[in-house]
């Protein structure tokens, strides 16, 4: 939990936001390939509890996840919707194993 808010001490922007949701990709990948399952559930309770604490506000203020879209290009939008695709099916996948 720490390391997810220390990643927002000097502010916030969106490479920050993409940088935790990068961080609880690693933790629940090292979860997952070292049979910690249980460790999961926590990774993604601390960054749904950073995202109401610190992020909501500023999500609310950069226009909401619709500003990720328009700020970003539409190729980059497609790889990163199939990159949360991919993340979520890998981690359901492997749950359901």
């Amino acid at each position: 939990m720490m390391v997810a808010r220390s990643i927002f001490i000097d502010g916030i922007n969106w490479g920050r936001v993409v940088a935790l949701f990068h961080l609880a990709y690693r933790l629940i990948y090292r979860a997952l390939t070292s049979n910690h399952l249980e460790n999961i559930r926590m990774v993604i309770s601390w960054v749904l509890q950073v995202i109401r604490e610190l992020l909501y506000p500023w999500l609310v203020q950069q226009g909401g996840w619709v500003g990720v879209i328009q700020s970003f290009s539409r190729w980059r939008t497609a790889a990163i919707v199939a990159s949360v695709v991919v993340v979520v099916t890998f981690v359901y996948y492997r749950m359901k194993r």
